[in-house]
């Protein structure tokens, strides 16, 4: 018979990993506590929530999500990464930490699900290099601009040699 804290601390983890945009699963053995507090603060600056699970419980609330693949990344020491806004931000937290960290090596990502993809640890660090979205929708504005600012300044080229040919016609008459 399940306990009712137990029930309670399954139906958070299911509510959490629901509404999660990411989702990345650490190893956080070996850090000091003034290390993890350190790395939580870091993760609530970045708008991710960090919590450390037990294994049969995040099991239990993976199963009820939908999640299965992230069960096989549930062993050992496990801490959830859950990014609420930025998909990208929990990693680029977890690097930032590991170069201030290169000695302790941790927290290691085990893995991740990214917008319902599942990652391996590989997978889960490469995304770190894309932009912020802000920044992917001012590219992709400015890319879209681009050509039709180019397009302006031509027809302004060609509207300002007609005028200047007009100029040019008309003086001619005058003298």
């Amino acid at each position: 018979m399940p306990q009712p804290e137990k029930i309670k601390t399954v139906a958070e983890i299911s509510a959490s990993l629901k509404q999660a945009k990411a989702v990345f699963l650490t190893d956080f053995s070996g850090l000091s506590v003034e290390e993890i507090t350190h790395l939580r603060r870091e993760f609530r600056k970045a708008d991710v929530s960090y919590m450390v699970v037990k294994n049969t419980l995040a099991r239990r609330s993976c199963e009820q999500v939908g999640l299965q693949g992230m069960v096989q990344y549930l062993n050992g020491p496990t801490g959830l990464a859950l990014a609420n806004a930025d998909p990208v931000a929990p990693v680029r937290v977890i690097v930032d930490f590991l170069k201030d960290h290169k000695d302790k090596g941790k927290p290691e990502i085990k893995g991740a699900v990214v917008e319902g993809e599942m990652l391996t640890a590989q997978e889960a660090e490469a995304i770190k290099n894309i932009p912020p979205r802000q920044v992917l929708i001012a590219q992709v504005v400015g890319g879209i601009a681009a050509p039709l600012t180019g397009l302006v300044g031509g027809l302004q080229g060609i509207i300002r040699k007609i005028v200047y040919a007009v100029d040019a016609v008309r003086t001619k008459k005058e003298s």
